[in-house]
């Protein structure tokens, strides 16, 4: 309540008008702290509600993502058991039932086929062509006769061969396991006056140990590109009656890196080389790291770069997420980097040196987890944006199906995907203020508003990536892979791992079959001295075809 003034007037009159004013005054100092009382009861319940919504959205899209059917094509580890129920109900490009594609029509009865009176048409859809047998598979004829008795005409003449025809059955060979002996002649005169001379061994991969060049790459076969683990490989090594304790596959494992290490560095040094980047990270956790806990993570960092034609891939490990390891591997590099929204970047991004480009795809997911909240068949403001990004999209679609140069590309994006990106600007601004900001949209639109200013840019060029997609399919096989074997055991396991992959993605990136690629690295490189020796062995200098028949023959 207001205080009274120290000094009274002495006119009673006045005395009560300035009661009557203080009364007044305290009666709307009351309301006023009433009503902001009530605002601040107010604003706690919308904040309440907001954080409890966000906290049910956050509930609901995990249980999406656990129990919700995935949207992606590929066989998820929690339905590993009916996989071959769920892919034979799958419409296929290739069958091995069906030899054309058109449209079949069956005709059934209508109105429950009473009387006859009219027919409808079924379409039953054909399978896709069986796709041809790979013509550089080597052939084994099975010759089938028609049994003498049986090639008499019946008019009494024997019949003559006059052509035959042929079916291809693909068939394959079970794992065949040998032993490959050296034998080294030697050679002497009979009168023993000079020393014996005996045939060199041609230089090998691991000297010390008794694994050939195709046993060795067949390791890093199954453990980096199909994923399986040492242990496993060990079993099936086992059920073929070779004992080979997976201590000694990873020492192999680790030796092999080593002897591969001048590939590494310079398909490293291409990927500076072109003023294009990409680059992501995930996790993964090594045991036996000094200094850390064995249930720390620490990060594997992919870059994917190069010129056109020489596309490199390199993975590199490191126990930190910080921005300084970005610097570092940045080390060297000016161009348009493309990444997620990892704040590490932020330190290594040096403009004009260094230009920083946002993914789109990362962009999107969260429209869809947005979207995916909304009950079943209703559409909602999420629903617009991904309509938009979907156009996006398709002008992308449409340059890669005509086969567009970077220049024809970069006049389509700035004829149609400008416009685009300010439909889309417009549309944030208007929904942003609305929608709270902890909310599945509110997230996915702050993150489309703080990062647009790389998410815009890739139309600066026809040549940028929308996307940061290509990294992300690069840093997959390991993830892949991290599921089966779960962890590498020490630091120098982890940094072997990092090379390998580096190589065997590089030789995919290149269109070469890693497998194939191995094989061939590994027989010709113990005899490489030169740099030139080196660079003949990189996946840009062999050809598929080429070194299918070397590595077959």
């Amino acid at each position: 309540m207001p205080a009274l003034p120290k000094t009274l007037p002495d006119d009673i009159d006045a005395l009560k008008a300035l009661l009557i004013q203080s009364q007044l005054r305290a009666v709307q100092a009351i309301e006023h702290a009433r009503t902001q009382a009530q605002q601040e009861i107010e604003r706690n319940r919308r904040e309440f509600e907001q954080r409890l919504e966000a906290i049910l959205e956050q509930l609901r899209l995990a249980r999406r993502r656990f129990f919700g059917a995935s949207s992606e094509r590929h066989i998820g580890q929690d339905r590993l058991f009916d996989e071959a129920e769920l892919l034979a109900a799958q419409p296929a490009a290739a069958d091995d039932d069906d030899d054309d594609d058109a449209e079949g029509q069956a005709e059934e009865p209508a109105d429950g086929g009473a009387g006859g009176v009219s027919a409808a048409k079924t379409t039953i859809k054909r399978r896709g062509k069986r796709v041809p047998l790979p013509a550089e598979l080597p052939r084994v004829d099975v010759v089938h006769e028609i049994a003498e008795s049986e090639r008499l005409c019946a008019c009494g003449t024997p019949m003559v061969e006059i052509g035959q025809d042929i079916t291809e059955q693909l068939d394959i060979v079970p794992m065949k396991i040998q032993v490959l002996r050296h034998i080294r002649k030697r050679y002497a005169c009979p009168d023993a006056s000079q020393a014996p001379v005996t045939a060199p061994l041609p230089p090998q991969p691991l000297p010390r140990s008794n694994a050939s060049a195709q046993l060795l790459a067949m390791l890093l076969t199954v453990k980096y590109v199909d994923g399986l683990p040492l242990a496993r490989f060990e079993k099936v090594l086992a059920r073929h009656g070779v004992q080979i304790a997976r201590q000694t596959l990873a020492r192999w494992v680790i030796h092999v890196a080593t002897l591969l290490q001048p590939l590494f560095n310079l398909a490293r040094d291409e990927l500076t080389s072109n003023d294009l980047m990409h680059m992501d990270e995930t996790s993964v956790q090594v045991l036996k790291e000094p200094g850390r806990a064995a249930s720390q993570d620490s990060v594997m960092w992919v870059q994917r770069g190069g010129p056109p034609g020489k596309t490199a891939v390199i993975y590199h490990y490191d126990t930190s997420h910080a921005g300084d390891v970005a610097v570092e591997l940045l080390e060297g590099f000016t161009g348009y980097l493309m990444t997620d929204g990892h704040e590490a970047y932020r330190d290594a991004i040096t403009p004009p040196d260094i230009v920083h480009l946002a993914c789109w795809a990362h962009c999107r997911r969260g429209f869809v987890e947005a979207a995916a909240l909304l009950p079943k068949g209703k559409e909602g403001r999420a629903h617009e944006m991904l309509d938009l990004i979907r156009k996006l999209y398709k002008v992308e679609r449409t340059a890669r199906d005509a086969g567009m140069t970077a220049q024809q590309r970069h006049a389509l994006r700035e004829e149609k995907s400008v416009e685009l990106l300010e439909q889309i600007r417009q549309w944030l601004d208007k929904n942003k203020p609305g929608t709270p900001p902890q909310s599945a949209l509110g997230k996915a639109i702050g993150y489309a508003d703080n990062f647009w200013p790389r998410l815009k840019r890739y139309v600066e060029r026809g040549d940028l990536p929308i996307d940061n997609n290509p990294c992300e399919n690069d840093i997959r096989p390991f993830v892949v892979g991290r599921r089966a074997w779960l962890f590498s055991t020490t630091p120098a396991g982890a940094r072997a791992s990092a090379l390998i992959y580096s190589l065997v993605q590089t030789a995919r990136a290149n269109g070469v079959d890693p497998g194939l690629w191995l094989t061939q690295v590994l027989r010709e490189i113990p005899a490489a001295k030169i740099v030139e020796d080196f660079e003949a062995l990189l996946p840009w200098n062999l050809h598929g075809r080429e070194l299918a028949t070397t590595v077959r023959s």
